[in-house]
């Protein structure tokens, strides 16, 4: 069974491969890829935040 830590941050990875490419774009003047790539950081941010979330519930969780 994969630990669910794993997939949040596989699915996170999708996510900044996703940003990598706007960031591109907004570099080269795209400006509509700016707004785009702010509202997928702020997809990040909530992931990373899961990630957070979900390690400490692990840690806890677990019997000395």
């Amino acid at each position: 069974m994969e630990n669910n830590v794993i997939k949040l941050m596989r699915d996170m990875g999708i996510v900044l491969e996703t940003c990598e490419i706007e960031a591109e774009k907004f570099a080269d003047g795209n400006k509509s890829a700016g707004t785009r790539l702010r509202k997928y950081m702020q997809i990040v941010k909530e992931q990373a935040q899961s990630v957070r979330k979900e390690v400490q519930e692990q840690k806890n969780s677990v019997t000395a």
